[in-house]
């Protein structure tokens, strides 16, 4: 796709009353110039060159529109874009933008089903934002991208010294992060879509490679896995973001850069997005930069304030500790440990669990913050709740928009899992329930959720690949 263009990518940067602040991205090939943006209403925005590598130039425009009838023209396209949010808000949440293997093998139809029905609802009433909640593409053939990153999955896992990352390695890495991301964007619908609502992202492990931070440390921090690492971060900063690798993103909960997470402030509510992966490890789930700029977005918002807290693993769940200790005696379950030390519930993953819990309780609590959990990854739709002492916390997982649906019976088995029960706050129990309208617990069909607000009053409903739109949950 050397010759391709890639974007309009809109991304959101805040929005008022009367205005929004957008950023929009453009991929060319190296040697083309790239033409103005026009704002309706304003002057022309020029390109800022991000990165120039792979053959290609990533731009970003930066650009203003007003909270009415707003268009802007990039090239020969006009594109409009809901800024208004007088009216309440209108936003769709999706994650896990494709599969594991042979992610483009599909039929484009077949694969993009629910962005074609996405586009459908945009068309019939736009949403002002689109949230994305993790696994934005699935770069797990990475590992194929150099005979020596291939070598290198199977030597990180073993004893005795490990080859370097060497520079013709990192330019394949490099290539094949470019390309996937710019392959799933130009797909039909999600291109359609990504030039008209401003968009905000967050990564998680495919984005990287599947388990990144649940594998082994020889793994992770060996050559060759930090070299991916960095390489895939580069591509999250510069096409999930808009930023150069060493610039912070809007509203960073972290200037270092250790943590890649960010706050988003919109008219009536703020969007949160902690960082769950760049200081992962067996033993933990955010690192102390982490854990820094989270707590201190959460407090630096107003008491009542309503906050849509990205948190791209699920943070409410089934227990999974008997699960775990299974592995030990099943030997074929040993090929999903990364995957149950993915999962918040994890044995490993306890204390610091109860202490993000334990957090969120005190600002619901004490800040009347009204705090709903958006989250994706496990390929299936489902809510949850925890009561806390002034009423409930909602977690509305949707999950996968392109990530085809695993066997009814996984579902169903992890549906008698949650009748177990867990309370990882003394007094709190966790109770996860159907989606409005169906009977089992875990939904397995390819789905997207839709929140509407409106002042106090919000509401969610998920579009389900087979059975359609669900009832609606008031959270």
């Amino acid at each position: 796709m050397t010759d391709s263009i890639i974007g309009p990518i809109l991304l959101a940067r805040r929005a008022e009353a009367d205005s929004a602040l957008l950023a929009a991205l453009l991929v060319l090939p190296e040697e083309r110039e790239p033409p103005p943006l026009c704002p309706e209403g304003g002057d022309a925005a020029t390109a800022v060159e991000l990165a120039r590598y792979a053959g290609r130039t990533v731009w970003r425009y930066d650009f203003r529109l007003p909270a009415a009838a707003a268009r802007y023209r990039l090239g020969e396209t006009d594109y409009a874009v809901a800024t208004d949010w007088s009216e309440g808000a209108h936003i769709a949440f999706v994650s896990c933008n494709g599969r594991e293997d042979g992610d483009f093998d599909r039929p484009e139809a077949e694969r993009n089903a629910l962005w074609n029905r996405l586009r459908q609802e945009q068309e019939r009433r736009p949403f002002q934002l689109l949230l994305h909640g993790g696994d934005q593409l699935y770069a797990d053939p990475v590992w194929q991208s150099h005979p020596g990153i291939a070598a290198a999955r199977h030597e990180g896992r073993r004893s005795g010294p490990q080859q370097p990352f060497d520079e013709a390695m990192r330019a394949a890495a490099a290539r094949f992060y470019l390309d996937r991301y710019c392959r799933v964007y130009a797909q039909p619908a999600t291109a359609w879509l990504l030039a008209r609502v401003p968009s905000l992202m967050i990564w998680d492990d495919h984005d990287i490679f599947d388990g990144w931070g649940s594998h082994p440390e020889r793994l992770l921090d060996g050559p060759v896995g930090r070299g991916l690492f960095e390489e895939a971060r580069r591509a999250f900063c510069l096409l999930q973001l808009g930023v150069r690798p060493d610039e912070a993103p809007p509203g960073a909960l972290d200037e270092s850069g250790s943590s890649l997470g960010w706050r988003c402030r919109l008219p009536g509510f703020t969007v949160v997005a902690p960082d769950l992966r760049s200081e992962r490890r067996p033993d933990r789930v955010m690192g102390s930069a982490g854990w820094r700029g989270f707590r201190a977005a959460l407090e630096a918002e107003p008491d009542g304030r309503r906050i849509l807290l990205l948190s791209s693993v699920p943070a409410l769940g089934p227990r999974l500790s008997w699960v775990e200790a299974c592995i030990g005696l099943v030997p074929k379950l040993r090929d999903y440990e990364d995957d149950l030390r993915d999962q918040w519930q994890s044995r490993h993953h306890r204390e610091e669990w109860t202490r993000f819990l334990s957090f969120l309780e005190q600002q619901a609590g004490a800040r009347g913050q009204r705090i709903t959990l958006l989250s994706g990854e496990i390929h299936l739709a489902t809510r949850a709740e925890i009561r806390l002492r002034d009423g409930p916390l909602h977690q509305l997982v949707a999950s996968g928009i392109a990530h085809p649906a695993p066997p009814q019976a996984y579902a169903a088995a992890l549906g008698l899992l949650a009748r177990l029960g867990e309370s990882p706050l003394p007094g709190r129990p966790i109770s996860l329930h159907p989606l409005p309208g169906r009977r089992g617990i875990y939904t397995a069909q390819r789905n997207f959720l839709r929140l509407r607000g409106e002042g106090e009053d919000w509401r969610a409903d998920w579009y389900l690949e087979e059975s359609g739109w669900t009832g609606t949950l008031a959270i």
